[in-house]
């Protein structure tokens, strides 16, 4: 069986967590075009998420937002090509968590997709995804991927952390 995801670099700088390089700030997995891999994403994200300690409701408007933007990557970005790969990024920025979800497919405008809460739309699926991930995150941006491909960025804000903007669990390399 072939792996889901390949890991491209070290995660976050978490303290406590053994085997994370401190002075990352980041991780980069690429995924498999399966719908496992949909799952694969938000439990990652949403360790992450919890590790900075993100609530339950965060946790889950950012867990949604993740399962929507990987489903609409493996559906309609990579239209299920099993040959084609999923790109999930997160960032850890001084103060919000920032998730990139990319697919190698042909791009969309943003604005071509039907608005959801249109009366004409009530009942047709298309955009509820999208609707939805600019619901539940605080920023929510479509990108062309520099290789082709839409790439969907999205952040939330850390909570009040006391920890001047800086993620709770992050390491201060001053330190």
């Amino acid at each position: 069986m072939e792996p889901l995801c390949y890991e491209h670099k070290a995660i976050l700088g978490i303290a406590g967590r053994p085997g994370m390089a401190v002075q990352t700030k980041k991780i980069e997995v690429t995924l498999e075009t399966l719908l496992d891999s949909v799952d694969l994403a938000e439990h990652l994200t949403l360790r992450i998420a919890d590790a900075i300690g993100f609530g339950e409701e965060d946790c889950h408007k950012i867990g949604m937002s993740v399962r929507e933007g990987v489903i609409n990557a493996y559906n309609y970005g990579n239209q299920r090509e099993r040959s084609k790969k999923i790109l999930l990024t997160v960032e850890l920025e001084p103060e919000k968590m920032v998730i990139h979800v990319l697919d190698q497919g042909p791009g969309f405008e943003v604005h071509e997709i039907p608005d959801p809460l249109s009366e004409e739309n009530l009942l047709r699926t298309s955009g509820r995804g999208l609707f939805l991930m600019r619901a539940f995150m605080d920023e929510f941006e479509v990108r062309k991927g520099r290789n082709g491909g839409a790439e969907l960025v999205m952040a939330k804000l850390y909570p009040n952390s006391g920890n001047n903007g800086k993620p709770p669990l992050v390491e201060d390399k001053e330190k």
